[in-house]
């Protein structure tokens, strides 16, 4: 039996589709080069606070010592902070000068632009706006919030006391 040259066609076109889409998963890499992946420090016992960031984001070098206080804070409790740089290979010197200016004590990942855009954009359904960034997992890994511009600390800690009152309400 012969097979339609249109099927084939289509076929090629849906495991090109599929198979792109598997390797467009998340392209994320410590500073060293190891990929990761977002889902490696979430849904551990503790609330995963996101700070997405650029090395030349005004605001993000304005409040990176909150994060550092931050995690410092709530790191062998109840909370940690991950940094994803979308700074890029290219830039990775300048965003390894940003980590080490702000002696950020918490795992930094690098990717490139397009690719963390794209990685806040299936998580969210929201398009990415900018940086910083934010996303706030809950300590079973579920993402709670997003939000674009800068957040003070103090109203991620009300909003992590709040929504652990709910979820022990249940």
């Amino acid at each position: 039996m012969q097979k339609s040259p249109i099927l084939i066609m289509i076929f090629s076109v849906l495991l090109v589709v599929f198979s792109s889409s598997l390797f467009a998963a998340e392209k994320l890499y410590d500073f060293s080069g190891k990929q990761h992946q977002l889902s490696e420090y979430t849904g551990k016992g503790k609330w995963t606070v996101v700070m997405i960031w650029a090395h030349d984001c005004h605001n993000c070098n304005d409040e990176a010592h909150q994060y550092v206080a931050f995690h410092k804070k709530h790191q062998s409790s109840d909370a940690q902070v991950i940094g994803i740089s979308l700074d890029g290979k290219a830039k990775q010197p300048k965003a390894q000068a940003f980590v080490d200016r702000h002696k950020l004590n918490f795992d930094n990942l690098i990717g490139e632009p397009i690719e963390v855009a794209g990685i806040y954009e299936d998580l969210t359904g929201v398009e990415f706006f900018g940086t910083p960034t934010f996303l706030i997992y809950n300590p079973a890994g579920e993402l709670r919030a997003q939000q674009a511009g800068a957040v003070p600390t103090s109203i991620i800690e009300a909003f992590m006391e709040k929504e652990s009152a709910s979820a022990s309400a249940m």
